[in-house]
């Protein structure tokens, strides 16, 4: 497998809660689009369900359609992607959907990581085979 790094930048973010729950808790839906620098470079678009904790924290889980070039290739895929919001780190884990891959991207397999943090941009790591 190979190894993409890079860095991640939100560029548009729309949540609204769905169900208010005890104390400070809630149910969210959010549509984020984030870009994407590095060895895989383009555009991620993330559709998810979110759980706020009265504490702060939060756990999310989603699908992301991911567009661009990575390893010399280019098209889309689909990944699942789920995570925890924590000290204020967002850390989540990326799954390729297996045959979602489109383009030069058909065939992709792999799973990464990305931590986020209120800095302008977080960073990924993502390993991957093209087939």
């Amino acid at each position: 497998m190979a190894r993409a790094m890079g860095t991640s930048s939100v560029k548009s973010w729309d949540e609204n809660t769905y169900r208010q729950l005890d104390g400070d808790a809630k149910l969210t839906k959010v549509t984020v689009t984030f870009g994407l620098e590095g060895e895989l470079a383009g555009e991620a678009t993330w559709d998810a369900v979110m759980c706020y904790l009265p504490d702060g924290t939060a756990v999310f889980t989603g699908i992301q359609l991911v567009t661009g070039k990575i390893g010399g290739a280019e098209g889309s895929f689909v990944v699942r992607a789920e995570g925890e919001y924590a000290a204020g780190e967002a850390r989540s884990r990326w799954q390729v959907v297996e045959g979602s891959g489109t383009g030069g991207l058909a065939g992709l397999t792999g799973n990464g990581t990305s931590v986020a943090t209120a800095a302008p941009t977080g960073t990924f790591e993502f390993d991957y085979s093209l087939g």
